[in-house]
């Protein structure tokens, strides 16, 4: 459930002097305590109900960076921020069998840290590919670590992500692993073409999921501003024929 921040768009409060950035992520794990003692529909909340609001305010903040609203950006990463403090109290009142968020905090930190040996550990690399590779090789050796000996190159890829961007993560994991380039193909069919059609724009350099969102907000920009003509002609755009969608088109 998206919230709304009475200083969204405001600018930025000066930090506290000696006060550590972050202290007031403090309150707002406060505020939730009391949100899920005393408010009806915060109690009665579960992963799986919450599941859903996780997903929309991530893409609304997708939006939001796309469109270049950078004002309204600190709201919504409010919101997704919320998201993660709400998860990690429920699954605090697990008791033992649960984590707080602490514990979120401790594991991407653990990570991080892991993962960025030559910010960390001195390990000397060139470049962001060389750090790329790094972070895939450290990866491996976590699965190893963990028993998962037999996983596949591709295991950690999640399938509830958009189609697009599902396969070329898909292609990008398997290529550096040593997948030729030719073996890229899922078959015949529309599904197929789609899926070559992500491999051509991965291979030229592209991200074929914002790639295509940026050619849905063009098609997207180009009906209104034909809408708009034809309204400016005294037509109801849910009326034209095809030719005076034509006419209005360019």
């Amino acid at each position: 459930m998206g919230t709304e921040s009475p200083e969204a768009g405001s600018e930025a409060s000066s930090p506290e002097p000696g006060v550590a950035p972050g202290h007031r992520v403090q309150a707002l794990v406060a505020t939730m305590d009391e949100l899920r003692r005393r408010c009806p529909w915060d109690a009665e909340q579960t992963h799986e109900s919450l599941a859903k609001y996780l997903i929309e305010e991530a893409y609304e903040t997708l939006e939001t960076i796309e469109r270049g609203e950078y004002a309204t950006l600190r709201e919504e990463l409010g919101d997704v921020l919320l998201q993660v403090v709400f998860h990690a109290r429920i699954a605090e009142e697990r008791g033992a069998e649960g984590f707080t968020l602490d514990d979120v905090a401790d594991g991407i930190v653990d990570k991080l840290v892991r993962r960025h040996p030559h910010v960390f550990a001195g390990t000397r690399v060139d470049g962001a590919e060389e750090v790329r590779g790094n972070w895939e090789r450290i990866k491996a050796a976590e699965r190893a670590g963990k028993g998962e000996h037999d996983a596949s190159v591709l295991e950690g890829v999640p399938f509830a992500q958009p189609a697009a961007l599902l396969a070329y993560e898909l292609q990008k994991r398997a290529v550096r692993n040593g997948l030729p380039g030719d073996l890229v193909d899922a078959g015949e069919g529309p599904g197929g073409e789609l899926f070559a059609a992500v491999d051509a724009d991965r291979r030229a350099g592209g991200d074929p999921e914002m790639d295509l969102r940026t050619a849905a907000r063009r098609f997207d920009a180009r009906v209104r501003a034909a809408e708009a003509r034809a309204r400016a002609d005294g037509r109801d755009p849910r009326g034209l024929s095809a030719e005076e969608w034509r006419r209005y088109w360019d």
